[in-house]
Order: C-alpha cells, then structure tokens, then sequence
C-alpha cells in the first residue's frame, strides 16, 4: 500500500545516498525513522478500516451504553426483543468509537504530512543525480535469483538486439531474446523524422503515448497542433511576445521543446499576418491585404468554412491512412468509404451554417457509395457474430463524423473570443485617456492605462494558452485519433541506462 511504497522508497534514497556519500540535506529523515513512521501509519490505517466497519454496523441502533445493556442482559432482561442488536454488544458506545476514528484520523494525517517531507520526488528535486542511483537500486532489487544466478529481464527495441547480443558476449552474460508474448503491454518507441522529434517533447510533457500496436502519429500531429496553437492563441503580437520569451530563454530549454515554441511562436505569427491582428488591433495598412479581407469577412462564413476544411482534411487522413495501411485486406474499403463519409458531412455542415447553399448531386452520390462500402466491408462475415453489433450502431457513427466535424469550429469560436477580449482591454485602457485632464492627472491616467493593457494582455495570453492545452490536444488526442484508432493507452519506452 502507501505506506510500503513510502518506506521502499526512503531505502532505495538511503541506499542511493550511501553509495553516493553525500550529506543529507535538513529534511532528510533517518532511515529508521522513515520506516517507523510509515509502519506506525499502516497500522493507524488498519485501526481506523476496521473501527470504520464497526461504527456502520452499530449505527442504525443509535448510541447507547453498552455496559448498561449488559447489565440488563445479566438480570435476564430479553434487550433483543425490542431491538435486533446484534450479536456481540460492542465494548464502547457509538459516540466513543467515533471520536476514537476521529483522533486515529487525525493521526494518520499527521503522519502523512510528516511523510511527506521525505518524498522522493523532493530529494531527487534537490539531488537529480539521485535519481538514476534509486533506479539502479531498484533494479537490483527487483533482480531474480537461480543459484548463484542472477537474472533481470526488460524490453529491447528490434535494432539493438545485435548491439546487445554483442555487449552480452564480451561481458560474458548470458542473453535470451523473444518477441512480446500474447497479453503483454510493452512500452511504446516512437522514432518520427528528425524534424518532427521534438514532439516527442510534447508527448511526454502531455504524459501520452499511443499502445504498442498503435500508428505513430508524430508528423500529423505535429502539424495540426502548430495550426491549432496559431488559431486559437490568434494574435500575432502574442507570437512575437512567445517567441522572444523562448529565444530569451535560449539554452536554460531543452533543445526539443525550444524547437516545438519556435514552431508555434512563429505560426502564431504567421496567423497574425494573415488575418492582421495585433494585440487585438489591426495595422492600417495591411487592412486591404486579400488574406486580411478573406479572414475577416463580417459573416464569419469564410473562417468557419476554414475550420470545417481544416477539420475534414485532419479527419480524412486518419482514414485514408487506415486504408493504405490495411491494403489488400478487404477493410481496406470500409476505411476509404469513411473517408467519403466524412466528405459528405463536411458538405452537410457547411449547409447547416449556410455557407453552402445546398450539397452538389455528385456528392450525394459519393455518399450512398461510400456508406455501401462502410456497410459491406466494416466486419468480415467470420466476424459477423462477434461484431456485427457495429453494424447497427452505424448511424450513431455517422452523426458522430458529423459532430466530429463540427466541433473544429472551437478554433474559430475561441480564436475569435481572445481577439474579442483583447479588444475590450483595449477600450477599456484607451478609454482614460479620452478626456480632458490636466498634466499630472494625465500622468496618472497613463500610468493606469498601462497597467491595464500590461494586465489584461497578460490574462489574456494565459487563458490563449490554456485554450491550447484544452482545444488543440483535445482534437488531435480525441477526434482525430478516434478516426485512426489511437486510444493513447501506451507507456512510452524508457530504458534502464546512465544519462548523467
């Protein structure tokens, strides 16, 4: 339980420390103490479960002496006859029991807050070296014994089985290697192309990785979440802002995550350009650009009719992809008629919207094609049994491919509301300054304005990027990763070896 794993790691960080010969820092607990403090809480804990029972099971009697029930009992008064208590009395009244549970409670409590000032997360914070020392330990205690064998076992990509092989024969180990047995969960190695590595920065920091048998998804992702990050921060000047922070920042960053900022720091800047935005005001003279006239039509019919288009491309890859991937199999088909599904829906929402004024024929017949091909070649007939449930469930699936659609319209809908607020700021702040004054209340007013222009961008620029963490993981790790079959439900590989 929590106490064991408290008290194993307190040994493991004093067995690190003695091998490393370092002084403890103040709130390094001995040992001993450590492992008392934890046994003390266990028992509490099992105290405190069992006094717990107790109390639910005397409760619906209310509270009474028990001493005095005996005393009845004793002088042959059947109790039992005007309440089913139950069998045996207890030793104290409900009323003791509850204050014994409170003041084991509060122990207990008290117990973890002491505890707590030797996790090992805070002395690794303060020793990093630690770390790699308590996962040696570790390892060599989870190591297995044969005689005067000692053996450990771990996973090895594909590749380096012959640098180990090599490694093993020169330290003359003895090496079994096999491929990962039925049931088994191996972590996730995940290798994109060196120019989209860096997101594998982003992966770990989101704490994701998709399962073992499951796409890499690196380079799409990658991709569209520079795209979300532009459209839902929305403004350039916000870019420059992130992007001098991150060049300031410069080598205090590891190199993945500068290179992920750069990405999306000059996105955002591209977007400003585009749609002429700048701490929520626009630049006169770029008022007249195709671009800036295109993005901010007063209808918002042509930034929503972007959304769909940027939503229905994300979607269709998953899918297509899927059927490249599944070629010659006959699934293959279902995977492109999907595609097609999702084609039709990208007409349907822009109809709903108004944007188009109705769906062309051809499109419509695209449609009855593809639901033919979804409806043929989604379950192979041996499968009908087992997942033929599928089948039924179809139209459910293809109003979601619709809501999957239109829920890309958040870049548009948050996008917009972060421009909105800048602008307000804005007002607000200029607002002072509109009157007639005399100098030093000028000066007062300036100072004010300032402050509410530094304040109100400042918010404004956390809320953009909490608007990232939320919108755009959200549609690269949920509408489109449905689409591809990535549940997300891996651990990423993270191999025993010296890094320090």
């Amino acid at each position: 339980g929590e106490a064991a794993d408290a008290a194993r790691a307190a040994w493991l960080v004093a067995k690190a420390r003695e091998s490393a010969g370092d002084v403890p820092p103040p709130r390094v607990r001995p040992v001993a103490e450590i492992l008392a403090a934890a046994e003390e809480r266990a028992s509490l804990e099992t105290e405190a479960s069992d006094l717990s029972r107790k109390i639910s099971l005397y409760e619906p009697y209310g509270d009474f002496d028990p001493a005095l029930a005996r005393r009845l009992v004793e002088r042959g008064i059947d109790i039992r006859s005007v309440a089913e208590f139950p069998d045996p009395l207890p030793e104290e009244s409900l009323s003791s029991m509850k204050g014994r549970l409170s003041s084991i409670e509060a122990r207990i409590a008290a117990g973890t807050a002491w505890l707590a000032g030797c996790d090992e997360k805070a002395i690794e914070a303060k020793f990093p070296a630690l770390r790699e020392k308590i996962e040696f330990e570790a390892v060599r205690e989870a190591m297995g014994e044969s005689g005067a064998i000692a053996h450990v076992s771990g996973w090895l990509p594909a590749p380096r089985v012959e640098d180990m092989r090599a490694v093993a024969h020169e330290a003359g180990w003895a090496v079994l290697f096999r491929e990962p047995a039925e049931g088994e969960t191996p972590p996730t190695l995940i290798e994109p192309p060196r120019l989209f590595r860096p997101v594998k920065a982003l992966f770990a920091g989101l704490g994701i990785a998709p399962a073992y048998n499951e796409a890499d998804v690196s380079v799409p992702f990658m991709c569209y979440f520079s795209v979300f990050f532009a459209m839902l921060v929305g403004d350039g000047a916000y870019g420059l802002i992130f992007l001098a922070a991150t060049l300031a920042l410069g080598k205090k960053l590891p190199r993945s995550w500068f290179v992920l900022l750069t990405v999306f720091s000059s996105a955002t800047i591209l977007w400003g350009l585009l749609s002429n935005t700048w701490f929520g005001a626009a630049i006169p003279m770029c008022a007249d650009w195709p671009t800036v006239k295109w993005i901010g039509d007063a209808t918002y019919r042509n930034i929503m009719l972007l959304c769909f288009t940027i939503g229905v491309s994300h979607l269709m890859l998953a899918r297509v992809w899927n059927g490249v991937c599944r070629l010659p199999d006959s699934t293959a088909l279902a995977e492109f008629g999907w595609a097609g599904v999702l084609l039709y829906m990208y007409f349907v929402t822009n109809s709903l919207v108004g944007i188009f004024p109705s769906i062309p024929g051809f499109v419509s017949w695209a449609f009855a094609a593809s639901l033919a091909l979804v409806f043929l070649f989604s379950v192979k007939p041996s499968q009908l049994k087992s997942r033929g449930v599928e089948l039924g469930m179809l139209p459910l699936s293809i109003m979601g491919a619709l809501g999957d659609i239109i829920s890309y319209v958040r870049l548009f809908a948050v996008g917009l509301a972060s421009v909105k607020v800048a602008e307000n700021f804005n007002s607000m702040a200029l607002g002072l300054l509109s009157g007639d004054a005399s100098l030093p209340v000028k000066a007062l007013l300036s100072v004010a304005t300032a402050l509410i222009l530094l304040a109100g961008h400042g918010l404004n620029m956390a809320m953009a990027a909490l608007s990232v963490l939320v919108h755009a993981v959200r549609l690269n790790t949920l509408e489109f990763s449905n689409h591809k079959g990535v549940s997300w439900a891996g651990r990423a590989f993270s191999p025993f070896r010296k890094s320090n």
